[in-house]
């Protein structure tokens, strides 16, 4: 299959792209290239050559001959997000509209977009994909709305299918420590502590890089009918933690580190979520990695790039640190399009 993948430079599209590649796909590759300063490690066998262009700038001669997109290069988490509320907008829900919209007329048949289980916010129980959204940040609310916009396109020529992953961990290559288990691992590799101002009661649920990418592969294996339209959780019930869960797990891990917790209060959003139905339309998936293995994981990957603190909090791993080096140094402009030299 020939598969355009937005994002492939990204955290989370550095570890796919190898995964489609060992499956057989022929990848086009789309990122602009926001985050080539953070590369962590070398931790892939093969990377595709990418065309360097931002989503907005997606032509229809980009989409001749694909059967499939995978479509992950927005502004990624709640703090990004927030810093510019109407450019993310912009990127995130209507640059995704147009390109699932310049994909239908191409007629590229699958349309995978990566939502987040944040669009649940905050919730009572447990959560299936039946389950009404509120979304708390703007980054949430642009997932709701793709989700919403998108769907009414499926028809017998165009599936569209929508993965709410949990919270993503794990290590890549394109690390971002500005996620919360890669950023308690951090603190304890080069802090010895972690000290939460908050007591860590709410609920979040995670998943792994590889468990993502694994539903990404199993849905572009699946036959149309069964995917069209459909929104999966992408995650496992094992998995829902709560924050102070995910803090004593790393400390178990990472020798010598101090765990504390504070005062309730602080970020008010708590879900707790259920996954049965991706299991259900895609047989055999089930995630393999846990809190603990990718703790673990982490661990190994700092020990053997003795991973030091200016790494660890600089902006090459840092979503937003990152994007306003690039507004401050006249890289990019208001628009976060690049500025020619």
């Amino acid at each position: 299959m020939k598969v355009l993948v937005t994002g492939t430079e990204g955290y989370l599209g550095s570890v796919l792209a190898p995964e489609l590649l060992r499956d057989g796909h022929e990848i086009r590759a789309v990122d602009t290239g926001f985050y080539k300063a953070g590369w962590l490690y070398n931790g892939v066998d093969a990377t595709p050559e990418t065309l360097a262009k931002d989503i907005r700038h997606v032509e229809p001669a980009d989409l001749e001959g694909i059967d499939a997109i995978v479509h992950m290069a927005e502004l990624s988490n709640d703090p990004l997000g927030q810093f510019n509320p109407g450019l993310t907008k912009s990127i995130n829900h209507e640059g995704s509209v147009r390109l699932a919209r310049l994909a239908k007329d191409a007629g590229v048949s699958r349309f995978i977009y990566m939502s987040s289980c944040s669009v649940y916010g905050v919730a009572d129980g447990v959560v299936d994909e039946s389950s009404p959204v509120d979304p708390q940040t703007i980054y949430a609310e642009c997932k709701a709305m793709v989700e919403r916009d998108v769907l009414p396109m499926a028809d017998d020529g165009f599936s569209p299918t929508f993965l709410r992953n949990a919270t993503a961990f794990g290590a890549s290559p394109r690390m971002r420590f500005d996620i919360v288990l890669n950023n308690l691992a951090g603190l304890a590799w080069t802090t010895k502590q972690i000290a939460m101002t908050s007591d860590g009661t709410p609920w979040r649920p995670l998943v792994h890089a590889l468990d993502i990418a694994k539903a990404i592969r199993m849905t572009l294996q699946a036959p149309l009918d069964s995917v069209r339209g459909e929104i999966f959780n992408v995650g496992s019930e094992e998995q829902n933690y709560q924050v102070r869960e995910i803090a004593e797990v790393i400390g178990e891990v990472f020798p010598g580190c101090d765990v504390s917790f504070g005062e309730a209060g602080g970020d008010n959003r708590s879900y707790k979520v259920n996954f049965d139905h991706i299991r259900e339309v895609l047989p055999g998936y089930e995630c393999d990695w846990n809190a603990r293995r990718g703790a673990e994981q982490l661990l190994a990957v700092f020990s053997s790039i003795d991973l030091d603190e200016a790494s660890f909090s600089g902006r090459g791993f840092t979503r937003l640190k990152q994007l306003e080096y690039l507004i401050r140094t006249g890289q990019v402009d208001d628009e976060l399009f690049w500025r020619k030299p």
